[in-house]
């Protein structure tokens, strides 16, 4: 009996660091699908009530200037936006770069962003291309020799753990991961990570989260009390391509290989990428939204999935919005939906 309460007490102290461990999730209201618009590399915004049809804000034009908050090609793609950790703001992050630019499919950099009203928006940039002196420990073992030859950064992502520990003792930090390509050092594109302080203006030098022995991309993360796991759902660019999924004990290691027999596969052939998983209010299954870029026009899919994030099935175009692209999902609340439907008027004044 002894053993047992031990081990229930165990299980329960685990089970409660992990819950801890996820970003907020707060609004019983409607969603925010916040993306990189797929007529120009932009972030645009469009808001719903059951998840599934949407209106866009501001038309799909930008909600912000991608110029301003993207310091190094001038393009915000692939838009991430969560809360933050204390439910009092916003934070965003982008892949700096622009390819209508740089007429190439390689950047340099990311940018994080912060807000208290999904409004209005301040910034940092990081050029990876600088070297390691960006981060704010740069004598920290460095992933590369030559920081200057960086190919990619891309699809950054955000989510709280409370468990990271600075060098000054505060706890508590923001993980950004994201994809990473230094030609000149390694054969292909790799997840790492990197940590962002409370202020989202720090962020530390990048470790590697995994490598399966090919290329992997848009990776996003999300913790499931179902089975008290960190689910990460991925494309995979190497052996059979598609969007997979892959699970951990632990958020920043411990990443065993893809479910191989359970992905996306009902597209066929049809490449897709850019997933993101959320849940409708009130319901313990997923959401699985992501586009399907080979189609001509693309089509931005949502299907479902079961509470175990597995199982996908019965996709479906979004509706109403301008451009779906690469991007997020965010639940919010009547206060917040009515923000933004009141800035959707005043700017189309």
């Amino acid at each position: 009996m002894k053993k047992l309460l031990l081990s229930a007490l165990t299980l329960l102290t685990v089970s409660s660091t992990s819950l801890l461990a996820q970003n907020l999730v707060k609004g019983d209201y409607g969603y925010l699908y916040c993306h990189m618009s797929d007529k120009g590399e932009w972030t645009a915004y469009a808001v719903s009530r059951d998840g599934y049809h949407y209106q866009d804000i501001n038309e799909g034009k930008p909600i912000f200037d991608a110029k301003e908050h993207a310091r190094i090609e001038g393009g915000t793609r692939d838009a991430y936006i969560t809360r933050t950790h204390d439910g009092k703001g916003y934070l965003m992050v982008t892949t700096d770069m622009c390819v209508a630019k740089s007429h190439k499919w390689d950047n340099y950099g990311i940018d994080l962003l912060k807000s208290d009203d999904m409004i209005h928006w301040t910034s940092v940039t990081f050029d990876y291309r600088k070297g390691q002196n960006i981060f704010c420990d740069p004598q920290a073992p460095s992933p590369y020799k030559d920081w200057s030859t960086i190919n990619r950064v891309w699809a950054p992502q955000i989510f709280w753990d409370p468990n990271y520990i600075w060098e000054n003792g505060e706890k508590g930090g923001y993980m950004i991961y994201y994809s990473m390509l230094n030609r000149a050092e390694e054969g292909y594109d790799r997840m790492y990570y990197s940590y962002a302080d409370k202020t989202f203006t720090k962020l530390t030098t990048p470790k590697l989260l995994f490598d399966w022995g090919y290329a992997t991309i848009d990776a996003d993360i999300n913790y499931l009390p179902s089975d008290g796991k960190f689910h990460m759902l991925i494309k995979k660019e190497g052996g059979k391509p598609g969007i997979y999924t892959a699970t951990s004990d632990y958020l920043n290691h411990g990443w065993g290989e893809p479910v191989e027999h359970d992905y996306v596969s009902f597209e066929g052939k049809k490449k897709c990428e850019g997933s993101s998983a959320f849940q409708l209010i009130g319901d313990k299954t997923w959401r699985v939204a992501y586009i399907q870029y080979s189609d001509n026009p693309k089509h931005y899919r949502i299907c479902k999935a079961d509470e175990n994030l597995r199982n996908f099935h019965d996709p479906v175009d979004i509706e109403g919005v301008t451009g779906p692209q690469h991007g997020s999902f965010m639940r919010i609340t009547k206060k917040e939906y009515k923000r933004l439907l009141k800035w959707d008027q005043k700017l189309k004044k």
